[in-house]
């Protein structure tokens, strides 16, 4: 998503004068996001939006404050999210993506993926995780298997996923195997995908 098109799929909220008055407001006093970052969820509601699937109103209301902020994304980014409750953390990690900071971000995935809250990790194996090394990438995807986080949440995920991860579920559904129990199916569509695309041995 893109913050226009998130913009344009805000079109209903119950208090658009707030969202743009709060926006005008973050792009010449930055430190006012501190204060508008957490009222998003009362002033703009927490529905769904239907022209965003998998978005909500206060999801799309703070990553556009924090696409507003003149500069500073990174130190905000990283205040907004260690002040916040998980509405709020999750909204950091989904602004990520659109926001200038390069790889400044990725300790705010780690602290993220290390949470059992499911909606953090989706978060944060959107698409800024292709700043992840693959080896944490590849752990934060077993955590997704774990946690029962659909895989459908991971970005690049055909593309990033490789022999080691493969090799990672094998271990794990062996495991469950010998516990009676089976890999979540889009892990075992992964891992046949990954298992079918490596070289045969002579």
């Amino acid at each position: 998503m893109t913050p226009d098109s998130l913009r344009a799929a805000l079109g209903g909220v119950p208090d658009p004068d707030w969202l743009d008055t709060a926006l005008r407001r973050v792009a010449a006093e930055p430190t006012a996001i501190t204060r508008l970052f957490p009222a998003a969820g009362r002033r703009c509601g927490r529905a769904e939006l239907p022209d965003a699937p998998g978005w909500t109103a206060d999801d799309a209301a703070r990553v556009l404050l924090l696409t507003s902020l003149p500069g500073d994304h990174a130190a905000y980014a990283e205040s907004l999210y260690q002040h916040g409750d998980a509405a709020e953390r999750r909204a950091v990690l989904r602004a990520l993506p659109l926001l200038p900071i390069g790889a400044a971000g990725v300790p705010l995935l780690h602290d993220a993926i290390r949470t059992n809250d499911t909606r953090l990790v989706a978060a944060a194996l959107g698409p800024y995780a292709r700043h992840l090394e693959p080896a944490a990438w590849r752990q934060a995807v077993l955590k997704c298997v774990f946690s029962g986080v659909a895989l459908a949440a991971v970005a690049d995920l055909d593309t990033r996923a490789d022999g080691e991860l493969a090799a990672m579920l094998a271990a794990l559904a062996a495991e469950r195997h010998a516990a009676g129990r089976e890999l979540p199916a889009d892990a075992t569509d992964l891992l046949d995908r990954l298992t079918a695309a490596l070289p045969r041995e002579a």
